[in-house]
């Protein structure tokens, strides 16, 4: 028979054993995090250094004498047209492609989800097939449709390549999401008079918000961050940031004072937008794993 006392004791134990795990766990966390953000420390550290501290010691230096830093670099890079034009074509790329996804993918989604009409799971299949197709088994025959038509190496033409294949993606994640929502409520709703629009746009769009934020935080990251398809449909006279910080590279090997905060800069707009809509995203991913 087990003592009152006994009981306490390990009461006790357990709840100490329970917060020196989650103490422990935090640190490990924390421990995790440090590291994970280590490149990105040493990027901002160095944009913050001369060329020639650069050159001869480690960004770590400067926790021993934080006088080194400066923000010339930032000076010149503002003043590199290069630079500072890359970043309004990468803004004139990503921005159209994202919100052309998650408009197009929203109402695709639903459509598959909600509406009934003829082969609608046969579409769906081919949707679902389309992404297993790489990027660059597209790359030759698009290259010689967007010649034909007078698109190659333009904006649209980016913003059209990143459009469709982000679509399969977006259709697949929105379709099954939507397809989760109680049926009783869009039967109320028509019961209502709402029609499809208005069913769509007052009930829909609403439940899906985490969905959509996750999905346009998903294609903004991966359009921002894109080279290869930058690399051969945009313009080589106005490159996104990616392509021009590669011919920087090329061009002038030894000018980090620009590349290290032209870098930083192209790595820290993805971060702030992720860490902007950082509930909305984690919303999107615990609704899907729940569902």
């Amino acid at each position: 028979m087990t003592t009152p006392s006994a009981t306490a004791t390990r009461s006790l134990g357990a709840r100490i054993a329970a917060r020196a795990g989650g103490g422990v766990m935090r640190v490990f966390l924390v421990l995790v995090a440090l590291f994970w953000l280590m490149p990105t420390i040493g990027l901002l550290l160095s944009s913050l250094r001369s060329p020639d501290k650069i050159a001869s010691t480690g960004w770590w230096q400067v926790l021993a004498a934080p006088s080194e830093l400066t923000v010339d670099n930032y000076s010149r890079l503002l003043d590199n047209s290069a630079i500072t034009d890359s970043l309004l074509s990468t803004v004139m790329i990503t921005v159209p492609s994202t919100v052309l996804v998650v408009v197009i993918g929203s109402l695709a989604g639903y459509a598959f989800a909600w509406m009934d009409f003829p082969g609608r799971d046969w579409w769906f299949l081919l949707v679902v097939g389309l992404l297993v197709v790489p990027v660059q088994v597209a790359l030759i025959p698009v290259s010689k449709l967007f010649g034909e038509i007078g698109i190659f190496e333009t904006t649209l033409g980016v913003v059209l390549f990143h459009t469709a294949f982000g679509l399969p993606f977006a259709i697949f994640l929105l379709r099954n999401f939507f397809a989760e929502i109680p049926r009783e409520l869009l039967e109320a709703a028509r019961l209502d008079g709402a029609g499809e629009i208005r069913l769509f746009t007052r009930v829909v769009m609403p439940l899906g918000g985490p969905a959509i934020a996750s999905l346009g935080i998903f294609q903004f990251l991966w359009v921002w961050n894109d080279m290869l398809v930058a690399l051969i449909f945009a313009d080589s006279g106005s490159p996104p940031i990616t392509v021009a910080l590669q011919q920087q590279v090329r061009q002038f090997g030894n000018n980090i004072d620009v590349l290290a905060p032209g870098a930083f800069v192209s790595m820290v707009i993805p971060l702030a937008v992720f860490f902007a809509f950082q509930r909305q995203f984690v919303s999107g991913v615990m609704a899907g794993a729940v569902k």
